[in-house]
């Protein structure tokens, strides 16, 4: 008596497990090749390409300054008395820690542009990957990559339509595939 009960439990689990993965539809996608197919990414390409120049002129212009300086201080270093060099020394290695700090603020200014003009692009994309999956009863939806981690997915079959639904969704058409 105790087996049949116990063979019974197993059999509703199993078929418990059976119903559960007959619900679990699971698609893929590369985030980062919807973005790069968007029609705003060639604006949001060249707008930072505009600021990373302006950025890069700033720095330019803060280090021919301080060659300057040290070039004007190389001169006449033997002509100064000690005092003299060892307050100039501090003012150029005050000047190069100034310069290095504002290259961080650059680095974190230009990074923070770039997040910003993404954002509503993003925010698009993973709006009509949420809409695509709903309509097709997707349960579960992996990204392709994840950045820099690399890919996430492991394993799947190529016939997975949901980047062309996704891109449908957003009116983007992709470009043709070579003919292997």
């Amino acid at each position: 008596m105790k087996a049949k009960i116990i063979l019974s439990a197993i059999a509703v689990l199993c078929f418990g497990f059976v119903a559960t993965a007959q619900e679990l539809k699971i698609g893929y996608t590369n985030v980062e090749y919807i973005m790069s197919l968007m029609p705003e990414m060639e604006q949001i390409d060249a707008d930072v390409t505009d600021y990373g120049a302006q950025l890069d002129q700033q720095i330019q212009t803060k280090t021919q300054a301080f060659q300057r300086q040290v070039q004007t201080y190389q001169q006449s270093m033997n002509t100064m008395t000690e005092e003299a060099r060892g307050t100039k020394e501090q003012e150029l290695t005050q000047m190069q820690q100034e310069i290095q700090k504002f290259q961080q603020d650059v680095q974190a200014s230009y990074s923070r542009k770039l997040q910003e003009l993404l954002e509503p692009v993003q925010t698009k994309v993973y709006n009509a990957i949420n809409a695509v999956a709903a309509e097709n009863n997707y349960t579960h939806i992996l990204s392709e990559s994840a950045g820099q981690a690399g890919p996430i997915l492991l394993y799947t079959k190529d016939d997975d339509p949901f980047t062309n639904l996704v891109l449908a969704k957003l009116g983007v058409t992709p470009p043709a595939q070579p003919v292997n």
